[in-house]
């Protein structure tokens, strides 16, 4: 495409010329057009279409801000039950468990990753959910599997969102239980545990009102020097009289592996927060790499993982309790300022991991609410954030149902389902030489399969305790929360169509 440079002025005008004025600097010339066409475009059409150089974003988040947000999602109160790990491994395998289990699960938050970047190129499009990526990998895999594309979405979302949002409801049950132990123990008597829990809506729902991930940095910032601060202090009563190695078990007998394999998933895992991240990044091509942001935050993970788990086992052998924190002395300052410290690193945390759920529903609703969108996903939040605390409020026993329910999703999500959509993503590509990309992928699926059996059969057996410990007058039915919990979720939804259908009622030219 050429440009019309400086034409002539004719003794009569022609019909272009009508509508190229002349310069008033020169009148013997015209204005100058240049045809353009955009750079991007051109490269898509001969396919290298760069989707990195097309991603626009109102709140980049950098590099730094990314792996707070990764340190945060994988620090979470599941490093409290690696001392318990390691004591179905051993002092020595249990490290060697725990660095395989870590490669394991940053391998398939990679592939993930590589596949999304793969897909990016392949639709020419600059961003994807965990959900896009494996309904879009299947679309444009192998015949057999384009038919499975709307089921493996449908599979991701539910998955994604049954287990972030349980995990939302368990957190505030878990900050309260924190507080409630200090508080009740300097009151002299018991507060009804509800009522803890009650307290939480008003700070959690403020916390959720976050706009976005950027904004949520310094959150995360101050949940990981919280539960820094309060790991460290756990160190310290950790390292003091310790005894003899020899009392300890280096390798555990292979029957308990398994319970650390699953144990150590659980608390590493953080499938759901991966492409929300990669989404949002102002460089994403910096996520992966050798020394990208996913390898540096897994690496230092996996190094805080270890020593938490060596440490507590080595101090309290086979007396290691599920969270580390109730093998510290009750009466003195310091493990209870742990205590504090954890449940603030907990309610910080609970804003990235209800990001996750408000983006799964919000995709899901928005184009219905195009006007007032801004009102319409505040209310979203809002509502989310009260049912979330029913649930807890209804159901303070809530814990091992999520222990229960992430053996079935962070096992299927978090380790099956990646390696499956690679198969499928690159299947015209073939899987390397004597297809060892198939041989590693099934070595992850029977990690998967494991951590399910092992992890399921864990979490009905605490299920199963924990009822049987429980008074009888000490938790709502569950049919009867159930109920409550049903209506009031009716109720809540129906006041946000109405409210919103009225401001749009009134303000039919609104923008938002």
């Amino acid at each position: 495409m050429g440009s019309i440079n400086k034409m002539k002025e004719k003794a009569g005008p022609t019909e272009l010329d009508t509508f190229l004025p002349g310069d008033s600097a020169n009148k013997g010339t015209k204005y100058e057009i240049s045809s353009k066409i955009d750079v991007e475009a051109v490269k898509a059409l001969n396919g290298e279409y760069d989707p990195f150089k097309t991603r626009i974003l109102d709140h980049p988040v950098s590099d730094c801000d990314t792996l707070t947000h990764l340190l945060k999602a994988s620090l979470g109160t599941g490093i409290l039950a690696m001392p318990a790990a390691f004591n179905g491994a051993g002092l020595v395998l249990g490290i060697f468990a725990t660095i395989l289990v870590a490669i394991i699960c940053t391998h398939c938050s990679y592939i993930l990753v590589v596949c999304a970047h793969e897909l990016y190129r392949k639709t020419q499009r600059n961003q994807m959910s965990f959900a896009d990526v494996a309904e879009e990998a299947c679309k444009r895999g192998p015949k057999w599997s384009r038919k499975y594309g709307p089921w493996a979405r449908q599979l991701v979302l539910i998955g994604l969102f049954v287990t972030y949002f349980a995990t939302c409801s368990c957190y505030t049950v878990i900050i309260a239980k924190n507080f409630s132990q200090v508080i009740d123990y300097y009151l002299g008597y018991h507060i009804n545990f509800r009522i803890y829990i009650a307290s939480l809506l008003i700070p959690t729902i403020i916390l959720a009102y976050v706009p976005n991930l950027k904004s949520l940095a310094p959150v995360s910032m101050l949940a990981n020097a919280f539960m820094g601060l309060g790991l460290g202090i756990t160190v310290y009563y950790l390292v003091i009289d310790l005894p003899p190695i020899s009392t300890r078990n280096l390798v555990a007998p292979i029957s308990t592996l398994p319970v650390c394999v699953s144990i150590t998933i659980f608390a590493i895992e953080a499938i759901g927060v991966v492409m929300p991240l990669e989404n949002n990044m102002k460089t994403p091509q910096h996520f992966t790499g050798l020394c990208g942001v996913l390898n540096q935050g897994m690496a230092g993970v996996t190094l805080i993982y270890i020593l938490i788990g060596f440490l507590g086992y080595f101090k309290y052998g086979n007396a290691v309790e599920g969270s580390i924190t109730l093998n510290l002395p009750h009466e003195d300052y310091l493990a209870q300022a742990v205590k504090i410290l954890i449940g603030l690193a907990v309610f910080f945390t609970f804003g990235l991991q209800f990001y996750v759920c408000l983006e799964i529903v919000w995709n899901g609703i928005k184009h219905r609410y195009v006007k007032n969108a801004t009102f319409a996903n505040y209310i979203l939040r809002t509502v989310m954030v009260i049912i979330c605390v029913l649930l807890a409020v209804a159901l303070p026993m809530i814990t091992p149902f999520v222990g229960l329910i992430g053996a079935f999703c962070f096992s299927i999500l978090g380790l099956i389902v990646p390696v499956v959509i690679e198969i499928i993503t690159f299947w015209d590509k073939g899987f390397g030489k004597y297809n060892w990309k198939i041989v590693k992928n099934a070595v992850v699926i029977i990690a998967g399969i494991i951590a399910l059996i092992f992890g399921s059969k864990m979490a009905i057996e605490e299920i199963i305790q924990e009822m049987s410990q429980t008074p009888q007058n000490a938790t709502i039915p569950v049919n009867n929360g159930s109920r409550i919990l049903e209506a009031t979720t009716d109720v809540l939804i129906d006041t946000i169509n109405a409210t919103i259908a009225s401001i749009t009622t009134r303000s039919p030219n609104s923008t938002t």
